[in-house]
């Protein structure tokens, strides 16, 4: 890593996007430069502050009680959309569960509990919403996170996608514990937890009208456990981030401009399954910019981390 800022990141999605600024497109939801544009334009002008400008996986609101002195309240809140709603290695309330706690325990938090929204399709069979609702009962018991609240909307035939669910999390972060996409220093070394691309590759492979196949299923899991792990192996875990949408790429550029860093990639030393790889040849992707959902990447000192890669 070194000081110097770096340039804008284009390849939030392959081929480069176009720039749309009166319509709402799919890349919008991408993850990458669009997304980005999105939010600076429209949304942080309207509602922005201090604490949504940080930009990070969840946030630290002021004035919260924290649970014990020292502590800190983490929130985040996400909307979950796949297709199909059941993939290799998932589903879309395994999904929806795990990426909100991973979302809560990249600020170092300890996830505790959730809320859940469904926004439900008039005519979508109530066997597939009970598999999805013992989809997540099983990842939150996993995770060790309660659901403590939730809401059901049903909408007009045609009008959804069968299936929306809207996640919020709450956490506790553990005193001493500052980790934030800001926090990235020169010298530190970047750390990702296994292969990347293979949630991207699965859902996709999964999808009727793509006529390919492969065994690559979906790392979708919980990564909070992972993560203190990490945090016992190293006192000093500068950035955390899980790379979903817009993969390794988009998530390290997010980094880089929030802490004002360059950041270099060893590309050899960067874990892609050959089936990705394959798959994204075939299909002209970038394996770095497809979406994972049970990986992270951690920034921390150099000379901590052999210790933190042998604890992931």
């Amino acid at each position: 890593m070194s000081e110097e800022r770096p340039p804008d990141f284009e390849g939030a999605a392959c081929p480069v996007p176009l720039t749309h600024r009166d319509r709402i497109v799919l890349g919008h939801g991408g993850g990458g430069r669009l997304m980005s544009d999105l939010i600076r334009s429209v949304f942080l002008p309207r509602i922005g502050n201090p604490t949504l400008e940080i930009g990070d996986d969840a946030a630290l609101p002021p004035g919260l009680e924290a649970i014990a002195p020292g502590e800190a309240i983490a929130v985040s809140t996400d909307a979950h959309v796949v297709r199909p709603l059941f993939f290799p290695g998932g589903d879309i309330g395994r999904l929806a569960v795990c990426g909100t706690v991973n979302d809560v325990a990249m600020v170092g938090a300890v996830p505790l509990w959730l809320t859940v929204g469904f926004i439900l399709e008039e005519g979508i069979e109530v066997d597939v919403l009970t598999r999805i609702a013992e989809s997540m009962r099983a990842a939150a018991a996993e995770a060790g996170v309660m659901i403590v609240a939730g809401d059901t909307k049903v909408a007009e035939r045609g009008k959804v996608d069968r299936l929306y669910v809207s996640t919020t999390g709450i956490g506790r972060v553990p005193a001493g514990r500052q980790t934030s996409g800001r926090f990235a220093r020169p010298g530190d070394a970047v750390l990702v937890s296994g292969t990347l691309g293979d949630h991207g590759i699965a859902v996709l492979a999964a999808r009727e009208e793509l006529a390919f196949e492969t065994a690559v299923r979906s790392d979708v899991a919980p990564l909070n456990r992972l993560v203190e792990a990490l945090y016992a192996a190293s006192s000093e875990v500068h950035v955390l981030r899980d790379p979903t949408r817009g993969g390794l790429a988009a998530a390290l550029n997010e980094i880089a401009q929030a802490s004002r860093v360059a950041i270099e990639l060893e590309e050899a030393a960067i874990p892609i399954r050959e089936e990705v790889q394959a798959a994204c040849e075939i299909l002209g992707f970038d394996p770095l910019q497809i979406a994972n959902e049970g990986k992270l990447v951690a920034i921390l000192p150099e000379e901590h981390a052999e210790a933190a890669l042998a604890a992931l």
